[in-house]
């Protein structure tokens, strides 16, 4: 009986120490992150009479379910980026576009998303992934027949928008070029 009431106390404590760093650091997603995953898998949100983790993060914290679950796999890519270096996100806002990828693509992008030396912020970092994102789809679609002819008058088009956007669409506009990039595609689609 002994063993499991100090089981008991070491429980309790350990789910007030939790609670603890929730409450101060409620701006360390990292660290909020962390605690709820604890308390979550250890399901020691029933030590306060609470049926779940959801209504636990609601009525304890004012926080919505979803908010919970991304400050906790926020940590867990926090935890998966760390091994990298010392340059890491700064909240939550700049994890989200990371994870929905695997461990190994989480630190490949973010790498290479460091090396491009932009400006570190969540818009940025979520343009980068999707971007990233695009183009593995779009190999995946262009996998198919393509000639040799539909791929050079493709490159000279994508050739030509790059001779306009370095001379600041002075030599043919950038709304032009989107209305022939519609013509083009209406074409395709429709014949």
């Amino acid at each position: 009986m002994g063993d499991m009431v100090k089981k008991m106390d070491l429980s309790n404590r350990r789910l007030a120490q939790l609670e603890a760093v929730i409450k101060n650091y409620r701006q360390d997603f990292y660290s909020v992150g962390k605690a709820l995953k604890e308390i979550r898998d250890g399901r020691h949100y029933h030590r306060l009479s609470f049926k779940s983790f959801e209504s636990y993060v609601r009525i304890r914290w004012d926080m919505g379910r979803s908010h919970a679950y991304r400050l906790i796999e926020a940590a867990s890519v926090i935890d998966n980026l760390s091994p990298i270096g010392e340059l890491l996100p700064k909240n939550e806002a700049q994890i989200r576009p990371l994870v929905k990828l695997d461990a190994f693509s989480q630190r490949r992008l973010w790498r290479d998303f460091l090396k491009t030396g932009k400006t570190l912020s969540a818009l940025n970092i979520k343009k980068f992934v999707s971007a990233h994102l695009a183009e593995q789809n779009t190999k995946a679609v262009f996998l198919e027949v393509i000639s040799n002819d539909y791929k050079q008058a493709v490159g000279s088009m994508l050739s030509q928008i790059s001779i306009a956007k370095n001379d600041n669409w002075k030599s043919t506009s950038q709304k032009t070029a989107l209305y022939w990039n519609n013509v083009m595609k209406e074409k395709i689609l429709w014949g």
